[in-house]
């Protein structure tokens, strides 16, 4: 192992302008870990200026992979060196919102944040990256990234490759795009320069390479791109099981060609290289198979310009040489035929159906922004109230002419319906990404449990990058569920809320007022839906609510600084 660490400090530090040995992030095990995010820069390109980038501890783009055990209790401390507010969010990862790291938790500069929180996820690979509003794109792609291995004794009792670096390989693909200064651009739609653990794979005709052993192995497959989608598969069309997507192992090995990832989706696979000492194999991108309209497919013709064009669209490339080396010590030479239970929720147990519409100004919008409902993202507004242990059923209907993934803070969810089908093998597991085509309409089921907050909202939002940092996002809250009225978070009764419950008026008086210039009151129904909004510029205001149904409600007031959340009841 101590080898191993050295060849991967070497690679990731170093950038030598010939074919390139795969790196393998460090490993930090728990239950405290330390990562300090700083400035740093790298020469990606044999000629020009270095590129500027992020990097967490030592290393200059990308971070060390952090090692989670199921039920224990983590603390982590995140150094906030980069010169600008950030956050850290830790991608599919079930905890409280005010430890996700959402745009509501900022670390300013030179500030330093620490969460801390029990890991209750199933194994699989999740990661961890930047999410301030309006600047995800900016900061991830400059490297700000790093992947999360969470282990279980489900997982540990299957005969799987596990030894990591050895047998089981971390990949954090990414294709980006560059300026003339060699500086990453956030929008990246005309994206040509592949990384795979932030070594660049595709200059000169050169390749990033590995030396995977003749014997089963694991390739933790992550796509980090700002924008493009990738359909990985190897030369000869050789055959690979899928056994985990997102959020765990699926309930056996699916055997496949392709696996198709859009960026914030994760997949690991089991690749049999038994009696293949000697040989190369390429993993590869099959794009020339994608449709019209997904990032890395054809290009779309543009009003006004190709500026979706890249030199990768619609082609078939090769992304990490494979070279097979001989067998370790006690190899795995057999894959499982089962793996997990997966117990998806069924659609008679949904408390509610949400439809989510992904929208644009018009249909030759190609480029953004995008929206939810057609509404762009508003920090101060809550788009849903989520009863704490709610199962609920989210559709999603894409009704642009570009793919988009959807992703969730909070929750897994199982994908139920695809276009009126039963979901894919390759989608019958946790997920907490789902790729949805232009014209698709997607179905998943979820459970809404464990953490509720009135204050901090958790997102959901499109992982490409740029689509999320111009407003294609929302947020929800996870409220508790009572029987009576239970204040989570009064602000020191700064809002007094009278009579309540009530019937016909209901009254909001609002202390210092003197100190407030004008105040926003938004109520919300126990689904989420909107039922009355104004604005308050008096001490004491009141609303008619005899023409409210009887039920829960949730009211938020603004005052530009802050959020104020009570809950009424209307008899």
């Amino acid at each position: 192992m101590k080898k191993v660490i050295i060849i991967c400090l070497t690679a990731l530090n170093l950038n030598v302008f010939a074919q390139t040995q795969l790196a393998i992030p460090d490993t930090l095990v728990g239950p405290s870990y330390t990562l300090n995010m700083h400035e740093d820069s790298v020469q990606f390109f044999p000629t020009g200026n270095i590129s500027h980038t992020f990097g967490f501890n030592q290393y200059q783009y990308l971070g060390p992979t952090l090692i989670f055990n199921k039920g224990t209790n983590v603390n982590i401390t995140v150094n906030n060196q980069i010169g600008d507010t950030t956050t850290v969010h830790w991608h599919g990862i079930h905890l409280p919102s005010k430890w996700d790291g959402g745009p509501h938790t900022p670390i300013l500069p030179s500030a330093s944040w620490n969460p801390q929180f029990t890991v209750m996820d199933n194994a699989a690979t999740y990661w961890y990256h930047p999410h301030p509003e309006m600047k995800t794109a900016e900061q991830a792609i400059k490297g700000a990234a790093g992947l999360i291995i969470v282990r279980d004794p489900i997982e540990a009792a299957l005969t799987l490759p596990r030894k990591y670096g050895v047998d089981d390989f971390p990949l954090v693909v990414q294709c980006q795009q560059y300026d003339s200064s060699n500086q990453a651009m956030p929008l990246g739609m005309q994206d040509s320069t592949l990384l795979v653990n932030g070594a660049r794979a595709n200059y000169g005709g050169n390749s990033v390479y590995g030396n995977f052993p003749a014997q089963v192995v694991r390739m933790r497959i992550l796509n980090a791109s700002g924008e493009r989608a990738f359909n990985f598969g190897f030369t000869g069309n050789k055959q690979f099981y899928q056994i985990a997507s997102d959020g765990g192992l699926l309930d056996n090995p699916y055997l496949t060609t392709r696996v198709r990832l859009a960026p914030g989706e994760r997949a690991e696979i089991l690749l049999d290289l038994t009696g293949m000492n000697g040989q190369t194999l390429y993993l590869m991108s099959y794009a020339s198979e994608f449709s019209m309209g997904i990032q890395g497919g054809p290009t779309m013709p543009m009003p006004g310009g190709p500026s979706m064009d890249s030199p990768l669209n619609g082609i078939d490339f090769n992304i990490m040489q494979i070279n097979v080396v001989p067998q370790t010590l006690n190899p795995v030479t057999t894959i499982p035929t089962t793996l997990t239970t997966n117990s998806p929720y069924t659609a008679g147990m949904a408390n509610v159906t949400r439809t989510i519409r992904f929208t644009a100004d018009s249909l030759m919008v190609m480029d953004g922004p995008f929206y939810f409902n057609d509404s762009t993202f508003n920090m101060m507004r809550i788009d849903y109230q989520i009863p704490l242990n709610n199962i609920e059923i989210w559709k999603l209907v894409n009704e642009t002419m570009v793919a988009h993934p959807f992703h969730i803070h909070d929750v897994q969810f199982f994908v139920i319906d695809r276009n009126g089908n039963p979901p894919g093998p390759e989608e019958s597991g946790r997920k907490d990404v789902v790729f949805i085509p232009p014209g698709d309409s997607v179905m998943f089921i979820t459970k809404f449990e464990d953490f509720a907050d009135t204050i901090i909202p958790f997102m959901y939002h499109c992982h490409i990058l740029m689509h999320e940092d111009d407003g294609m996002m929302g947020q929800f809250v996870v409220i508790p569920s009572t029987v009576g009225i239970t204040e989570i978070d009064s602000e020191n009764d700064a809002l007094v809320v009278y009579p309540n419950p009530a019937t016909e008026k209901i009254h909001f008086k609002i202390k210092d007022v003197s100190t407030i210039k004008q105040l926003s009151i938004v109520v919300y129904d126990q689904t989420g839906r909107l039922i009355f909004q104004s604005v308050i510029n008096t001490s004491d205001s009141s609303i008619d609510v005899s023409h409210w149904s009887k039920g829960f409600y949730t009211a938020n007031i603004y005052d530009g600084q802050r959020i104020i959340h009570k809950k009424i009841i209307i008899q």
